[in-house]
């Protein structure tokens, strides 16, 4: 199947958003949030919207969250059943005299545990930290010492292999609370969770926050020094919820799924508060990837809304399409990816295997949602980011000193927005000056270069240090990698500038096959051949290198700077999201 410039939008049915530019022009983040608050003084907490106003209501016996085990055995939590859980987390805080705005870390994978803990904190007043259970010891030293964690939520397992062993490094944390999974003595200084669940109330009165208390903090990684903690309030519910409906087009009746680890901010918005927060039933599976196994899930689940990112999207591409015609999907309507820019060749590969499109969307830790996305109800432009949310302002702009231009359309440059959204980033903590230098001119600088087109949508280039710049002109190494993509054999590809004395940089690439193809002169011929057809010889790579695995982050980004890196023998810098074995 080629790829068309534009996939048609699907004959109409009720999405959400069905009239862009009149959705745009009408829409105000005000009366989205007068439309959601629930205390009467004008505060609100997210743990209010996501479960107190369905357990109250009509949905209080609705399935919340279905829980699949390695097995695929189900366990069923309605939104009542959540909300008392949660409700005993918040009163076991209380007794532990953990105070508004404290951090409460959690270091657990996919399991009932973490959903409850997350809102209990919610609800308490304290500050949820996620984090994510592949982290090794020292970077899970980082995160809990930079953000004073006071109570940390694990297994006796990660426990035993993570933390045992950088407690002593970490006075701030008071409390260590452990789902018990291999039994036998609980280790010192640690209590059991489920032992003070049991003696906990399940009634509890959520705490009213300001819209602008602090209530979630992620993590992201730089190039270089400590990862950064970005801080989000509670009012970011208000954009989790409305980007939710726009971009991911959530009913009240869907069954939704996001594969994304909850230990990521994408896990976070999309995978805990935004489909609670808008009704729908969740499935949750607590295994990781498996093409098989994500493939029955689908079927068996009747899943109608997939929220997945291109490295799974590119795992089941090199898996092939006869497990995926195993099954049917009758119910699937809708799907979406996020986390990297999706190439051409992954959305159409929807289309192959579910004749439906992947939409891609653009977001990041920052923004706390989504930003930019291609609509249900609006024409797909592969490898397109899409249009802007409603309510979002963004521009290409090119940066002079202390003021920006905007610039006009197919030029490229950083992709800005103007401040404003209820999500966005309060700031980075402990680090006011960096937080300060994302802003000039009035708008938010992303660190993306982007280019957009005359109708309006929204073109990925490149992060502004990994545009590769060569005999003066710019060359994405996101639209080099998605055209070597396109050869058969290849099935991930990483793309980085290397220093030449003449062209100031070439492009080099390093390729990962798919089963079933060796590495070999011959087939670097080929894979050469065509990214030269496709790109031009000014643009596509002077070398390919084969390599059996690429260096990937834990939520499934190429590292092209630690490529870089390597190639050069320059530092590499923080790896602390790095994928393990990588």
């Amino acid at each position: 199947m080629s790829i068309p410039a534009v996939i048609a939008k699907p004959p109409d049915r009720p999405h959400n958003l069905r009239d862009y530019e009149t959705t745009r022009a009408t829409f105000s983040w005000e009366d989205a949030a007068v439309r959601l608050m629930r205390f009467p003084d004008g505060r609100i907490n997210i743990a209010t919207e996501a479960l107190d106003r369905h357990a109250d209501g009509e949905r209080a016996q609705q399935r919340a969250i279905r829980f699949l085990d390695r097995n695929l055995r189900p366990r069923d939590f309605t939104y009542a059943q959540l909300r008392a859980a949660a409700n005993r987390f918040a009163n076991l805080l209380a007794g532990l005299e953990i105070r508004r705005g404290e951090r409460v870390a959690t270091l657990l994978g996919r399991i009932p545990e973490l959903y409850m803990t997350a809102f209990g904190a919610l609800k308490a007043g304290a500050v949820c930290l996620p984090l994510f259970s592949a982290f090794g010891p020292e970077p899970l030293h980082a995160r809990l010492d930079i953000s004073g964690a006071r109570v940390l939520v694990t297994t006796d397992r990660l426990y035993k292999r993570k933390v045992a062993v950088i407690r002593e490094r970490l006075p701030q944390l008071r409390y260590v609370l452990l789902v018990r999974e291999d039994g036998g003595d609980l280790p010192a200084n640690t209590l059991d969770l489920q032992t003070l669940l049991d003696r906990a109330s399940e009634h509890f009165a959520t705490t009213p926050m300001q819209g602008e208390e602090l209530a979630l903090l992620h993590f992201t990684s730089g190039t270089t020094g400590k990862p950064k903690g970005v801080m989000h309030v509670h009012a970011a519910v208000v954009a989790h919820e409305v980007t939710a409906r726009f971009a991911l087009d959530l009913q009240d009746d869907d069954i939704y799924w996001c594969t994304a680890d909850p230990g990521w901010v994408t896990g976070t918005s999309y995978g805990i508060i935004a489909p609670l927060v808008c009704g729908v039933s969740m499935i949750v599976d607590e295994e990781e990837f498996d093409a098989e196994r994500w493939y029955a899930i689908l079927a068996n689940e009747n899943v109608s809304i997939w929220y997945t990112a291109p490295t799974a999207i590119r795992m089941l591409m090199k898996a092939g399409l006869d497990l995926v015609r195993k099954h049917s999907y009758p119910k699937l309507r809708f799907l979406a990816s996020v986390g990297e820019p999706l190439n051409p060749e992954g959305v159409m590969f929807g289309m192959r295997a579910f004749d439906k499109p992947f939409h891609d969307n653009w977001w990041q830790t920052e923004t706390g949602g989504i930003m930019i996305a291609n609509y249900a109800a609006m024409d797909i432009r592969p490898g397109s980011m899409g249009k802007p949310i409603p309510g979002i302002e963004a521009s290409i702009i090119r940066k002079r000193d202390d003021t920006v231009d905007e610039l006009p359309p197919n030029e490229v440059g950083e992709l800005a927005l103007k401040p404003g959204w209820p999500s966005m980033f309060r700031g980075y903590l402990n680090d006011e000056a960096r937080y300060k230098k994302c802003f000039v001119g009035g708008w938010y600088l992303t660190g993306d270069l982007a280019r957009r087109d005359a109708d309006g949508y929204f073109w990925f280039v490149g992060r502004a240090d990994d545009v590769i710049k060569s005999s003066g002109h710019l060359i994405s190494p996101f639209e080099v990698e998605s055209s070597l993509m396109m050869h058969p054999a290849v099935a991930q590809a990483g793309v980085i500038g290397v220093p030449d004395p003449i062209m100031g940089e070439v492009v080099k690439a390093f390729v990962e096959l798919k089963p079933g193809f060796e590495a070999g002169e011959a087939l670097n011929k080929a894979i050469m051949a065509t990214a030269r057809k496709l790109l031009g010889v000014a643009v596509a790579p002077r070398e390919i290198a084969f390599a059996t695995e690429l260096p990937r982050t834990r939520s499934g980004k190429i590292m092209r700077r630690l490529l870089k890196a390597r190639e050069l023998g320059l530092p590499e810098g923080d790896l602390s999201t790095l994928e393990s074995g990588a």
